[in-house]
């Protein structure tokens, strides 16, 4: 049996870790290659491209490495020839995975997607695309499993693998005596993304934001930062006389005990919502980006916690609306406004129940393991 997999991004590596282990456990001889990560890699699926030659995000990157995309679509192209999977499992990655979809169909195999691109935010019309490529539909929000139901998608909610590897975070008074903060005072935690093009758009006007807070709110300032970045890298962006501590590996520690978080519109605002910390969502890009992203966007909200909880829950600062004057002031309410913060934290507490349970990548692999054998 095999199965290729495409993951282009991050996230996903490690949500296509979780499906290879799963399907590694039940079918040992099952041959997986494609593209992934680190994660992925590990887990025993064999790497044609790794993430890190097809990870760009904006108009302008995207251009710089379309010969790279075009190389790596007509060498995958050739393997759906010449090692002849029995299904191809697309994750996410909607611009290079859907275009890669029409090959596969036209080879005449099974095509399954998890992790759907959110085209209910940018291109609804590219649903009907999905109906003809897509065999199985996996999502990870329940009103993704309705939309696509209505457009006649075989579709099913596994529920969010965020669920499989959010880790017990430390209990506060552990947490402050390991990292020596004072237990008396607020905890602002910067969650600037993994992204070194999102890194040096909104870190600058979050660490401006974090100095308003610390001098106004007496507030101590914490970074989480990612596991990609080397500490020096982050470290650079720092104020010579800062006293923002930078964490790594601790992201949902901090997370947990931060009383507010200001972060990075992606999936760690899903992670956020799951600790019930009250949040300020941020975003920033190159303006031809956002532009173009204006005229596609049909939603009113870009954070992941307020599209699943159907409304604003937080505030987003987004572009123009992103400096530090306003980041600040949005985060200081919640440390003022205790009614607030407790209200946001009880609708926080909503989305997190709104992720469905547990087991999101064993349930995958065992609906591919059972759609390959009916072929």
């Amino acid at each position: 049996m095999r199965l290729m997999i495409i993951a282009g991004e991050a996230s996903g590596d490690m949500h296509g870790a979780g499906v290879v282990k799963e399907l590694k456990s039940r079918f040992k001889d099952i041959e997986i290659f494609g593209i992934g990560g680190n994660k992925m890699q590990r887990e025993g699926m064999q790497l044609v491209y790794h993430i890190n030659e097809l990870a760009v995000m904006g108009l302008l990157e995207v251009v710089k490495k379309l010969p790279t995309i075009r190389s790596v679509s007509r060498t995958l192209e050739s393997l759906l020839t010449n090692r002849r999977p029995d299904a191809v499992l697309l994750i996410d990655y909607p611009g290079f995975n859907l275009r890669f979809a029409e090959k596969v169909r036209k080879a005449g195999i099974k095509i399954f997607y998890y992790i759907s691109p959110q085209l209910w935010a940018w291109h609804p019309n590219r649903i009907k695309k999905m109906k003809r490529l897509v065999d199985k539909m996996f999502v990870v929000f329940p009103f993704e499993e309705e939309i696509y139901k209505r457009a006649g998608i075989d579709v099913e909610f596994v529920g969010h693998p965020l669920l499989d590897v959010i880790e017990e975070p430390q209990p506060k008074a552990d947490f402050c005596k390991r990292y020596g903060f004072d237990k008396s005072k607020p905890i602002i935690g910067l969650f600037p993304g993994s992204r070194k093009q999102e890194l040096e758009k909104i870190f600058p006007p979050m660490l401006h934001a974090a100095k308003i807070l610390e001098t106004g709110y007496d507030a101590q300032i914490a970074v989480g930062v990612a596991s990609v970045f080397e500490g020096d890298y982050v470290k650079s962006f720092l104020y010579e006389d800062s006293s923002v501590r930078l964490l790594q590996n601790a992201t949902y520690d901090l997370m947990k005990n931060s009383d507010v978080a200001i972060v990075t519109s992606g999936t760690a605002t899903l992670e956020t919502a799951c600790f019930q910390t009250p949040m300020v969502i941020v975003y920033k890009t190159s303006w031809l980006t956002y532009l173009a992203a204006r005229l596609m966007i049909n939603i009113k909200n870009i954070g992941l916690a307020n599209i699943v909880a159907g409304k604003t829950i937080v505030p987003e600062l987004i572009q123009h609306g992103a400096h530090a004057e306003k980041i600040a002031a949005a985060a200081g309410k919640f440390l003022t406004d205790k009614t607030l913060s407790d209200k946001t934290r009880i609708e926080l507490k909503s989305v997190y129940e709104k992720l469905g349970e547990r087991g999101a990548a064993k349930r995958v692999a065992e609906n591919i393991l059972k759609l390959i054998a009916e072929k």
